[in-house]
């Protein structure tokens, strides 16, 4: 059986061990910017992904990673910012990991071996759910576990792996191959591989936020302003959409309860009683329900 890529030596590591820790920086972030150039051939897919993640929102279903190891770490790091960044309720986003999110230093490396411990979790999975599978031999028993009783159970699946014509990939609806390239340090998949599926994930949610409406020109305006700092955002980002003083921006954010997008339409001279149905009919999307303001005035 030929070696898989992500254990494949890589071809400028020899000696590495000997060299000056200068210049095995360099050839690390050398290898790091050719992982992360592996990211390009799969934006189609990359993009479809996002098309199932936005779509099991809509529908009224959550998003579901499962993962282990280095690859849960990266899931773990996606699924935590999506609530703050996009304002997707928490209990509809969820993270399976072998073994469970490591709670210290430790991470036990038997536990992405169980394919039987994935069906637990994995028997919660609805249809009209996303499940997301990351694993960058495209092997690992957990996640593939994972996705295929998700799959049997009805669920939308995404794969990503960094290993061509691997289960994971074949067995999923939307497969995203990351061609990395051996990693300097073999097989130590939390370096190259590790930084092209955190890339992937990050450009797949956030697509799915953009489709979902929640950004505009750039700015985050699902999220609910609830500290300082995110006070101060958006009332920056109300003022600018609704070309507004920030006095009425602040204005508009306390009379919505933080929330930007109700903020943006008070400012834009919506009343308090038609906001809920201007974004009930455009599902949420600031931009179309902007344009029905103009086109009224």
């Amino acid at each position: 059986m030929a070696t898989p890529e992500t254990e494949g030596l890589h071809p400028e590591a020899r000696g590495l061990d000997a060299r000056a820790l200068p210049e095995i920086a360099a050839l690390m972030l050398s290898s790091q910017q050719a992982a992360l150039a592996s990211v390009a051939g799969a934006l189609d897919q990359i993009a479809r992904g996002a098309e199932l993640m936005a779509e099991a929102i809509r529908s009224g279903g959550s998003l579901v990673y499962a993962a282990a190891g280095s690859s849960g770490l990266m899931a773990l790091a996606d699924a935590a910012e999506l609530e703050a960044t996009f304002g997707l309720p928490a209990d509809r986003i969820a993270l399976h990991m072998a073994g469970g999110i490591p709670q210290g230093a430790h991470m036990p490396g038997a536990t992405e071996d169980d394919a039987q411990a994935a069906l637990v979790p994995a028997s919660g999975v609805q249809p009209g759910d996303a499940v997301i599978a990351i694993s960058a031999s495209g092997t690992t028993p957990y996640p593939l576990s994972f996705l295929r009783e998700a799959r049997a159970r009805g669920a939308r699946t995404i794969a990503i792996a960094n290993n061509p014509g691997t289960p994971m990939l074949e067995e999923a609806e939307v497969a995203i191959l990351l061609a990395t390239p051996p990693e300097v340090v073999s097989g130590s998949t939390r370096l190259g591989a590790g930084t092209a599926q955190k890339a992937t994930l990050n450009m797949m949610s956030t697509l799915m936020g953009i489709a979902l409406g929640h950004v505009y020109d750039g700015m985050m305006v699902n999220l609910r302003a609830d500290n300082a700092k995110l006070v101060g955002r958006a009332t920056g980002m109300i003022a600018r959409i609704a070309d507004v003083s920030e006095a009425r921006a602040a204005a508009c954010l306390e009379a919505a309860r933080g929330e930007v997008k109700p903020a943006v339409l008070l400012a834009a001279g919506a009343s308090a009683e038609k906001v809920p149905a201007l974004l009930a009919t455009h599902q949420g999307n600031l931009r179309a329900a902007l344009a029905r303001i103009a086109e009224e005035t």
